[in-house]
Order: structure tokens, then sequence, then C-alpha cells
């Protein structure tokens, strides 16, 4: 095929848009938007054409499909469009890169009740005069985890920043080397100590920290000690680390505060969910941390947002920091994450929240589901793809628990002639909505644990439109 004949199978821009008119495609992006995705896409093909790099003994009619159908996967996933809902079918519940915690029902409704109009978030009902929006949650958070006081900023490094700068700024905080932890993200906890206006004093080894190595580098500058949640590693054989316990009393004995970034915040009973010998909030609080801070948006469950719960004082002290403006949370998080605490504090928190659920989803209720889309599957694909049933292994995800799994099923498909894997992941991203899975030796992987009951029909959809493609 000409070079010339390969730049004829790029169609106008006019063309392009009639033909997303045609597919009803023309109304997901606002028209200036979609003219500027299709204008850059058409640009891309053109200059890979001129290199030479694209449509090798590809037909003009292929290569014009080709380039329709890269169109309108843009123009159906493309970043300008927006968040869009896609089916998390990797077995990770509290999917980081997928948005983390799904929303209860209940809190899905306060969002949209207090979106559509006024709310009382900076309004005292009782006084008719202004309130704050810092105690809207404050009761349920003291009630559900013992502690004195809370507040509640936009996530949980906003809640280490503020509480650093607070309780140590201009002085040093000293933290085990093995806790130095680095999150998704690039998130650096000693940037966060950089940033905070404190100093880091490392102390013990990467695997073996003694209460003894704190008591030696406490001297008059000392603001904090720090302990942090091992988040997304573990270290196992030759390792000590110092309990939250004896580093409270290492600091009350001293008269300085301790902090404890718990990453994920715990609400619910651990071994319940398979997460045995993990600390709760409650057992932070009642330690002796003087600050725990923590997620909202990881098993607790709810929105996006950082927690701390502590003394009364230290509270009071973060409350009054010129930056809780600048870190304080909207109504829409406060709305979600009151409606969330609601559901733990009626004891119906392992049913209305979806990352407790999915957690707690029984494998012969995954089991039943697994084989009737298996069924359907292979009835539709025939000789196609090798359609299974499998167990699995899922995670918790979002930093909590690193290596505990859970058990799961889910299915194998296994592509067959010329249609391969790669290409069938690729094109189920490609649907609406998108379905992303896990690929493992030339096989998708789909864990039916964080697939909602009501996506399975959207999920064998996705499926057969991604083997119709080829």
């Amino acid at each position: 095929m000409t070079e010339k004949s390969n730049l004829s199978a790029i169609p106008s821009v006019d063309a392009v848009m009639a033909h997303l008119a045609e597919r009803g495609l023309d109304a997901i992006q606002p028209r200036a938007i979609a003219l500027r995705l299709v204008r850059e896409i058409l640009e891309r093909e053109r200059a890979a054409m001129l290199e030479g790099d694209e449509c090798d003994g590809e037909s003009a009619a292929r290569a014009r499909r080709r380039i329709l159908a890269d169109v309108e996967a843009e123009i159906i996933h493309s970043p300008a469009r927006g968040l869009v809902p896609v089916i998390n079918a990797t077995g990770i519940v509290v999917h980081t890169n997928l948005g983390r915690a799904p929303l209860s029902e209940e809190a899905v409704a306060a969002v949209a009740e207090v979106a559509r109009g006024y709310s009382n978030l900076e309004y005292d009902l009782l006084r008719g005069a202004r309130g704050k929006r810092d105690y809207l949650v404050t009761d349920a958070l003291c009630e559900l985890t013992g502690a004195e006081d809370a507040l509640v900023v936009n996530n949980n490094a906003a809640a280490v920043l503020l509480v650093l700068n607070t309780l140590a700024q201009g002085r040093e905080v000293i933290v085990s080397r093995g806790e130095l932890i680095e999150i998704g993200g690039s998130f650096r906890l000693p940037d966060v100590f950089e940033r905070s206006g404190s100093r880091m004093v490392e102390v013990g080894t990467t695997n073996r920290t003694h209460l003894s190595d704190f008591r030696d580098a406490i001297r008059s500058s000392t603001g904090a000690l720090l302990s942090a949640h091992w988040s997304n590693y573990s270290i196992s054989g030759f390792v000590e680390r110092v309990s939250l316990r004896e580093l409270a009393a290492l600091g009350t004995h001293f008269g300085i505060p301790v902090i404890h970034d718990l990453g994920s915040g715990i609400l619910a009973e651990p071994a319940k969910l398979g997460l045995a010998g993990e600390m709760t909030v409650r057992e932070s609080v009642s330690a002796g941390a003087t600050v725990s801070t923590f997620s909202g948006d990881k098993i607790l469950g709810g929105p996006q947002a950082g927690i701390a719960v502590g003394t009364a004082s230290a509270i009071a002290r973060m409350r009054a920091n010129p930056l809780m403006r600048a870190l304080r949370p909207g109504k829409l998080t406060l709305a979600a994450l009151a409606a969330t605490l609601q559901s733990y504090l009626r004891g119906e928190a392992e049913t209305a929240v979806p990352v407790l659920a999915s957690i707690l989803i029984p494998l012969d209720a995954l089991a039943r589901r697994a084989e009737g889309m298996a069924d359907s599957l292979a009835s539709s694909l025939g000789d196609v793809a090798r359609v299974s049933v499998v167990d699995l292994e899922g995670l918790v995800g979002g930093g909590a628990a690193p290596e505990r799994v859970i058990p799961s099923i889910g299915l194998e498909i296994e592509p067959r002639g010329d249609v391969s894997t790669g290409f069938v992941k690729s094109a189920m991203l490609r649907q609406s909505p998108a379905v992303v899975a896990r690929t493992h030796e030339d096989r998708i992987i789909l864990d039916l644990r964080t697939v909602a009951e009501s996506q399975d029909p959207a999920v064998i959809a996705a499926l057969l439109s991604a083997f119709e493609e080829k």
C-alpha cells in the first residue's frame, strides 16, 4: 500500500462527526470538545502514516474502520468527559485507581439532597446564627472511636500535614526508619514532614526499632513521636516494632504528643473482615495516641476525607490552625461521611456500606453467580473462547493490610483462534460502562467479589461486544 493510499484512508472531520451522530455518540461530549478530540486523532494518524509506522499491509477500508473505532473509544472514555462509572472486576475492593470506596445508597441520597439546594453547612439551626462545619460529624466520630474530639479535612495526607504543623512546627518529630512510607502517587511521609515545618528524626533500622531508640532521641527540641501504619508493604522475619501503647506511655512520661497515622481507619470488627490483628481506630485512641489520623474512603467505606480524632486540646489546636481553612472538606463530603457514619451507629454497616458488604459476600453466593454467567457466556461465545469458573484471591486494597487476601470466585476467559487476550481486555475498556479486569497467562480474569450482582448482565454484554469487535 502506498503512502498516498494510506492517507486517503483518513476520513474528514465532517465525515467522522457524521459517523458519531449515526452511532448516537455525538452528545457524549460537548461539540467543541468532540471536534478537538477528532482533529487530534486524525492528525496523529496522519503523522503516523507519514512516518510509515501505521497501516503496513492494511487496506484503506480496514484502516478507516480502525480509525473510526479509535475515535469512538476516545469520545466515550476521554478524560475530557470527566468521571464516568466503570465496573471493577479486579477483585481489589478498595481500588485507588477506580475511585476507592463506592458510597452506600444512604450516602448517595444524602449527597443528592444537599447538592440540589441549600443546607446548614455553616448555620446553627438551634441558635439561628452562624455555625461551624467542623462540628457536623464530631459527635458520631467521638461515639464510634471513643475520642474526646474529632475533625475532618479533605484526605489523610492533609490530616497528617495539619497535625504535624499544629503540634510540631519548627520542632523535631521522631519516627522509626521502618515506617517512612511511600504510597501511590509518589506520596512520601518525609515530604509531608518538610512541608509541615517539622524536622524528621529517624531512629532504629528498617526491620528493628526498640523503645530505647525513641527514648534516646528525645531532647528539648522534640515536638512529637509518630507511628505510621505499613500501608502497602510488610516486613517479616527478624523484625521488632514499638507498640503504640509503649510509645504513648513514653510520650506521656516526657509530656510529648504521640501521633498515630492509621492510614485506613477500621471502625468495624477486623476479624470478621479477615483482618485480624489490624488496629481499629478505637484501639488506637484507647492505646493513648494524642491524635489518630485515617482515611474516610478506605475500609471505613465513605467519601475521600482525612479524619483526625484525639484529645480535646490537640484537636482544638488543629481546628484553630489557619491551615484548617485550606484543608476543610465541602458539603458533599460531609453529607456522605455523615450518612456512612450513621450506618455504623445503627449497626447496619456490614450490609449498607459497600466495602464491608463486598468483603463479606459468601463464597457460595459468588459461585452461584459465576456458574450462571459462565453458562450464558459459553453458549454465546461457542468456540471462540473457553469459559470456566475459578477460585481466586482478591485484596482489600487501598493501602490496607497488604498481605491479606480474600478468597473469591470468578470467571476465567481464554480466547481462542486469532483473538488475543490483550485485544479483548482493551475492547472491554472501550465498552460503556468499561469493564476493568485482570489478565493471567493469556487469560482474562473476572473477580465477582467487586462486581455488584446488578452489574452481571453488563459484564456479559461487554465481553460479547469485545469478541464481536474482532
